[in-house]
């Protein structure tokens, strides 16, 4: 049905989507859980705020596993030199979302306070610290892999776990987690009891977390436009070739993740929704719009993620110590039978998770008070 290309564009944007799906809908849980201790001063306001995720927090993870899969299937290239090089990096991702199951089964199984507080802090850890991981993760994709590809396609990493941390991927992050501290303060705002302390507190912390991520989107595209940056490809790209990354040749150049929106003017519609949907969340959560608040979160999160996305395109994961070595959407996929059998399940089973995934967030809908948490065993 689709030649080479175009099954290849189509697996680019379905990569996107579902990134984005999964910091639309995992990211409240995140940064609910990156709020806890603040937006919560005693234990019921704690339970409340911890059950405001407790029915839908495990079908969210579906996206970051499918996401996973998806690499894995349809760029194994891109696989293969992120999960090896990046092996620390995420052993601590996923020793920190270990947390969050564990906290949520084990905080109010004893009444003790103090255990309940470490369970507290836990849960904050399991959401503060991926959220943070994640970002600086696409920082250090933005800023290129210390890694190179010998003639034989074998791949060397030769960086480190401190080394992933600069300056501009640690900007990264911390936008990463204002972000998603906005989208669980929103979240927030719908699922708690109205007018109590902690739906005044989310609405607070809500603010001042949109107001960080329009600073720090702005200041890391500053970094993008006029920093050290950007790759370049020199050789002229084979859209219908057979994946090899050797036979790409590309030069790092400062500036360039910036070229496709000259060439291609639709692609401002990205930052422009990142800034537009913040803006709007702190509209609405300062003047008590819900709705509009929630929505210009989950359109901040994806326009966010869109510009990095676009900014990049072909590329998905340069080399920083071998340019050469980059992978792109024309050199690191799969064969062309493995997407089109991919794209064909993938056709038909990702309705059906939206569907159930709607479903269950309709049934499972309704604020939750402190009244309810003092009443319901079944409760966290």
């Amino acid at each position: 049905m689709f030649d080479y290309e175009t099954l290849r564009v189509i697996w680019w944007a379905l990569l996107g989507v579902l990134l984005i799906g999964f910091a639309v809908t995992d990211g409240f849980d995140l940064g609910v859980a990156s709020l806890l201790p603040f937006v919560a001063r005693n234990d019921a306001e704690r339970r409340m705020v911890i059950n405001s995720v407790g029915p839908t927090w495990e079908g969210n993870q579906v996206w970051f596993i499918t996401g996973g899969g998806a690499i894995f299937a349809a760029w194994p290239f891109v696989y293969a030199v992120s999960f090896s090089g990046f092996y620390l990096a995420m052993f601590l991702l996923l020793a920190a979302l270990i947390l969050r199951p564990v906290g949520f089964k084990y905080r109010s199984k004893r009444p003790d306070a103090a255990w309940r507080s470490r369970w507290d802090w836990a849960l904050f850890v399991g959401g503060f610290v991926p959220a943070l991981v994640f970002g600086v993760a696409v920082g250090n994709v933005l800023l290129g892999a210390p890694f190179r590809l010998d003639s034989d396609l074998r791949s060397f990493y030769e960086g480190g776990l401190l080394g992933l941390f600069t300056p501009f991927a640690l900007l990264c992050g911390l936008l990463s987690v204002a972000m998603l501290a906005l989208h669980g303060a929103t979240w927030l705002t719908f699922k708690v009891e109205r007018g109590g302390p902690v739906h005044w507190r989310a609405r607070s912390f809500g603010a001042v977390a949109a107001i960080l991520t329009l600073l720090l989107f702005a200041g890391g595209g500053l970094y993008v436009a006029f920093g050290d940056i950007g790759y370049h490809m020199q050789s002229v790209a084979d859209p219908l070739g057979q994946s090899n990354p050797l036979r790409t040749t590309t030069q790092h150049l400062s500036g360039a993740w910036i070229g496709n929106y000259a060439l291609h003017r639709w692609m401002l519609i990205a930052p422009v929704l990142g800034i537009g949907g913040a803006v709007l969340a702190f509209v609405g959560i300062t003047v008590g719009a819900e709705k509009s608040s929630f929505g210009g979160s989950a359109l901040a999160i994806t326009g966010i993620i869109a510009t990095v996305g676009l900014s990049m395109f072909p590329y998905i994961l340069p080399s920083s110590i071998d340019p050469h070595s980059s992978l792109t959407v024309w050199n690191a996929s799969s064969t062309p039978a493995t997407l089109g059998l991919m794209l064909f399940v993938t056709a038909i089973l990702l309705p059906i998770v939206l569907l159930y995934t709607s479903w269950a967030f309709k049934v499972m809908w309704g604020r939750v008070t402190t009244a309810d948490v003092a009443t319901n065993p079944d409760f966290y």
